[in-house]
């Protein structure tokens, strides 16, 4: 990557993040340290308005967006697919915004690139008859909740078939064995949980805080099952 694009690319991030680190965008472009001081300093001087937080990093200042950005035909393809994938093995509440994000896509590319994506859609398809949850309306309210660090309630028919009321402080949503899970503290049982979404009888938000503040993350709780399993 040269330094144009490098630097273009350093601007897209800044705008992504709230904060980044030095050492996030060492990792992240392949570059020193040393190297993102020298790239930060040149943003400003081309009037890039770059500031810095102690402790948390560096960010763009309020007010400061990028206009529109475009895409590669390649990039395109890869949203594309992306687009595929989340209208088969999303949910009823995230589809909509799936293809509502792919449509700003195709808005930005040149005529000519629109009308090979339209082709490439006609040329993908995913077929998975095992994943059998796509009328569900919840994944958008787990997302939330997580995001939020909000309690959800929620009835549940556990691998038994009883039904239970739980309190649940969710860390995370994992996908395997063609369903969709989400993990968290569950106030009932006073420990992790993982509920499979498919066995929500009831799913509703709430705007109560999370009990818990140290919980673990989604990624320490997989490690710590070894193989994971299902309430």
């Amino acid at each position: 990557m040269n330094r144009i694009d490098r630097l273009f690319g350093m601007t897209t991030l800044l705008q992504a993040r709230r904060y980044t680190s030095a050492e996030q965008l060492a990792e992240q472009f392949g570059i020193s340290v040393r190297t993102v001081y020298r790239d930060i300093k040149a943003l400003g001087e081309q009037g890039i308005p770059v500031s810095f937080e102690v402790g948390r990093g560096y960010f763009l200042v309020q007010g400061y967006f990028l206009p529109p950005v475009s895409f590669t035909p390649d990039e395109a393809n890869a949203l594309l697919l992306l687009e595929t994938l989340g209208a088969t093995l999303a949910d009823g509440s995230i589809q909509p915004h799936v293809a509502a994000a792919l449509q700003k896509v195709r808005a930005v590319l040149r005529p000519a690139d629109q009308d090979r994506l339209a082709q490439l859609a006609d040329g993908i398809k995913l077929h998975v008859p095992e994943y059998q949850e796509g009328h569900t309306q919840y994944l958008a309210t787990i997302q939330a909740a997580i995001a939020n660090r909000h309690v959800l309630e929620l009835d549940y028919s556990d691998k038994e078939g009883r039904h239970t009321r739980r309190r649940v402080e969710p860390i995370g949503l994992v996908f395997y064995n063609f369903t969709w899970h989400f993990v968290g503290w569950c106030q009932l049982r006073q420990g992790y949980r993982e509920f499979r979404v498919a066995r929500l009888l009831h799913l509703a938000a709430t705007t109560q805080p999370f009990t818990q503040q140290a919980l673990l993350s989604l990624a320490d709780y997989i490690t710590s099952l070894n193989l994971p399993h299902a309430v």
